[in-house]
């Protein structure tokens, strides 16, 4: 049973170590949460999915290296399509080392002669033993890159494991390099300040990657190719992980496709174990998926290009610095410096991070046109990095005319601005994607859209960390706000440039006008139908939708509670609208006493033409008129679209 009080984890204090639910004197908790976690969606989906450190992080790094990269033809997908008969590289494989039945995918992990007579093995050595794998150097790499999180494909879907395993004997002590990769990474990682990511693929291993594969003679070989049985195989899933929790203690498990086909008993096991370890090891821990497991608990990754506009709850994305294949082949096309970076920027602005994957060499070499790739987004964190770490999406993520999102990096032009904005609200960051000429405009910000009365001042972030510029003169008119630039011409080299508006107090909403700050009525953009408290009613009652007839119980203030997000408020009973913290899809919005809690806070997202998403800070779903013109049915949640069910008008009464 898991037990939901409110407790904070325990940092270590004159080595006074976890203890589950108890607040002893001389103890410090790092976040709120369960104490203790146990196999079922009730328990596991009360942990917090995506910690403060990693919202702060944006940017990481990862890198599919492995087996696979030896052959370094086609993509990380060779083991599977080697043994597909007439694919490209069934037909290289041929012709480079024999047919598939004769020399098979583990001679790459045990060692043999290819067709020229060269030996073919991943065995990568460390530069102590006259090799070319420096993992150090990589850790290096990675911190100059600007990452602030980083590790290995631990297990891809071949079924090789980078680790010491005792439950898989293809692992890379036993075979190949002798090496327990993961534990060289994980100290190398942690020696430069970086988070540990473990990239864990092998849900796929036993669901379909080796059906070409013919059953195999041997138990051992049986595991390789994933073949000792669906109850078998489960078990082996969990033992891994397991094995990687327990050994490495990562602060981020990324997990690929196909867990939905893994038995639900194990993946709710592997949620407890990783939980409950993390309590024991006072760290707060990033579990990431692409299908069976939910974002009420742990962080939904999208696979190249994420979502095309602001997402919630805090998302990220996996992406690589090529377009053709994830793992080192020779002759990798790579996408440029500055379509990553700017790629970059727009998951931030658009509430998620980019876990960027990179593809080294099997003997351990990182190619140089990926470094100087990696060194130039580096090189741009490290001069305009206040704009993107510790930064929060805004209510707009940007402007321009190029989307991004759906597809991979893309680079954006001059007329392209996307929006940061500091934690405390008060600082609005716009990185523009080009310089723009001696002149700035932001439409976002026009006159007919916000109010700059509370401004203070305009700067233009530096070629150097922490310099800037002043842009004093600025005016505002319906086309937006025009900001003079110090310069026709681009002062400095840079993939963006940064301009930082800094404000007296919150930064102010844009919208239809300025956000009326008395009393309003909140009209939904599909059916006209303005948000009803029902009048004197008890506390818990839903919340309704009405016609207008000018009555105060269709009457609502947003008052400011910090942070980018309002309490809405019933003119009538002087209750607020709450979600009830039920993130399902439908769930009735209902009215209580003030109380603090994010479920009764809500921040605005324009959608532009003065309708908005009212977001909820607790569930990340938002007010939604479900589409029913019927005068007196429910406002609901629901998960934030383009649906004008989900937006609505604010207008002062």
């Amino acid at each position: 049973m898991s037990h939901r009080f409110t407790r904070r984890r325990l940092l270590t204090v004159a080595g006074i170590t976890a203890a589950a639910g108890l607040t002893r004197p001389g103890i410090v908790w790092a976040t709120a949460g369960p104490s203790s976690y146990s196999p079922t969606w009730a328990s596991v989906d009360q942990h917090p999915p995506a910690p403060e450190w990693y919202q702060d992080a944006k940017f990481g790094i990862y890198y599919h290296w492995g087996v696979f990269s030896v052959p370094a033809f086609g993509n990380e997908w060779y083991p599977r399509n080697m043994y597909s008969n007439g694919s490209a590289e069934n037909n290289h494989h041929k012709a480079v080392y024999g047919d598939p039945s004769a020399w098979p995918y583990q001679n790459f992990i045990n060692g043999a002669r290819d067709k020229a007579g060269n030996w073919v093995q991943f065995a990568p050595k460390l530069p102590s033993a006259g090799g070319n794998f420096d993992p150090d150097a990589w850790a290096q790499l990675f911190a100059d890159a600007g990452a602030k999180f980083a590790g290995p494909v631990a297990e891809h879907h071949d079924g090789y494991s980078m680790w010491n395993s005792t439950a898989n004997e293809w692992n890379s002590v036993r075979t190949g390099p002798k090496l327990d990769l993961l534990q060289l990474h994980a100290n190398a990682i942690r020696g430069k300040g970086l988070k540990l990511v473990a990239a864990l693929h092998h849900a796929y291993h036993f669901n379909g990657y080796y059906q070409y594969v013919p059953y195999q003679s041997t138990e051992t070989l049986r595991r390789l190719f994933g073949q000792n049985g669906s109850a078998a195989e489960n078990l082996l899933w969990y033992n891994k992980l397991q094995e990687v929790i327990d050994g490495y203690q990562p602060d981020l498990v990324y997990q690929d496709f196909d867990l939905g086909l893994v038995d639900e008993s194990q993946r709710l096991a592997f949620l407890a174990h990783y939980y409950n370890q993390a309590v024991a090891w006072n760290r707060d821990v990033v579990a990431t998926y692409k299908d069976g497991l939910d974002n009420k608990g742990e962080v939904y990754d999208f696979e190249r290009g994420g979502p095309t506009s602001l997402q919630f709850p805090y998302w990220q994305t996996d992406d690589s610095i090529s377009p053709t294949s994830w793992c080192y082949t020779i002759g990798l096309s790579y996408y440029t410096a500055k379509s990553l970076l700017h790629s970059l920027v727009d998951r931030v602005c658009k509430n998620g991070n980019l876990q960027l994957n990179i593809a080294p060499m099997a003997d351990g070499t990182i190619p140089d046109q990926q470094r100087s790739i990696l060194l130039a987004i580096g090189d741009h964190l490290r001069r305009f990095g206040e704009s993107i770490y510790a930064t929060r999406a805004w209510t707009v993520y940007g402007e321009g005319p190029t989307q991004m999102g759906g597809s991979g990096p893309k680079e954006g032009t001059n007329r392209d601005i996307r929006f940061t904005r500091s934690k405390d609200n008060t600082v609005l960051y716009g990185s523009v994607l080009g310089w723009p000429g001696s002149t700035l405009t932001i439409t976002t910000l026009g006159s007919n859209q916000v109010s700059l009365a509370s401004l203070k001042s305009v700067q233009l972030l530096g070629s150097t960390a922490g310099t800037f510029v002043d842009l004093p003169t600025r005016t505002q008119d319906g086309g937006g706000l025009h900001i003079t630039m110090p310069t026709t011409n681009p002062p400095f080299d840079a993939l963006a440039y940064v301009v930082k508006l800094t404000f007296a107090g919150p930064i102010p909403t844009p919208g239809s006008g300025p956000l009326p700050t008395g009393w309003t009525r909140i009209a939904n953009g599909t059916t006209g139908l303005v948000l009803d408290g029902g009048g004197s009613v008890a506390a818990g009652s839903r919340v309704k939708q009405w016609n207008w007839d000018g009555s105060t119980n269709l009457q609502w203030q947003l008052v400011d509670a910090g942070g980018g997000y309002y309490r809405i408020v019933n003119r009538t009973n002087g209750l607020v609208i709450d979600s009830g913290g039920n993130t399902a899809n439908g769930a009735t919005a209902v009215q209580t006493a003030w109380n603090g809690s994010t479920n009764q806070q809500w921040r605005l997202n324009s959608m532009g033409n003065g309708l908005y998403q009212i977001i909820n800070r607790g569930t990340g779903t938002a007010l939604d008129g479900a589409g029913d013109r019927t005068v007196g049915d429910a406002a609901v949640l629901w998960a934030p679209n383009n649906s004008t069910n989900n937006q609505w008008t604010i207008t002062a009464v």
